[in-house]
């Protein structure tokens, strides 16, 4: 049950890797570029990044919860309790970063979107991408610290 419990664990940690690596991305070279464009410019990017991103990148996030769950349940059930205990960990970073994101992030992707698909410019758009920027840094952590702890499962 054990290898089920890590096999299950290395699938969680794919699935929040790419998301991890995307939030690392947007916070160290999405935010800087897009600072640099002018609003119509950020819209019409950002409104398509957003649109193809919210389609996409919820199948790893879904399977990188999933699967850390199933770990830490397997893990539980093989009384391997250090190892459930960090993939519980990440289970419930993985539920916060999700929070945020549909809380906050996923309400600016749809906006972004909706402008860039009907060619318009928000007079807000500006502020619209500061408020998703403002909590970037965040989701990277949070997702880093759910990665760092799928890893320590896999380690004991």
């Amino acid at each position: 049950m054990i290898e089920a419990a890590k096999l299950s664990i290395v699938v969680a940690l794919l699935g929040a890797a790419v998301v991890y690596g995307t939030d690392v991305f947007c916070a160290l070279v999405q935010r800087p570029a897009v600072a640099a464009v002018d609003d119509r410019a950020l819209v019409a990017v950002m409104g398509n990044v957003h649109r193809y991103g919210d389609r996409r990148l919820p199948i790893p996030g879904v399977v990188g919860i999933v699967a850390a769950l199933l770990g830490a349940v397997l893990a539980a059930c093989a009384g391997r309790w250090p190892i459930a205990m960090a993939a519980a960990t990440a289970v419930l970073l993985l539920l916060i970063w999700l929070v945020l994101y549909v809380r906050i992030s996923a309400p600016i992707n749809r906006q972004l979107s909706a402008a860039a698909t009907a060619g318009e410019t928000p007079e807000n758009a500006r502020a619209l991408q500061q408020n998703w920027d403002r909590i970037i840094n965040a989701r990277a952590g949070i997702q880093g610290a759910a990665v760092a702890a799928l890893c320590a499962a896999l380690l004991m």
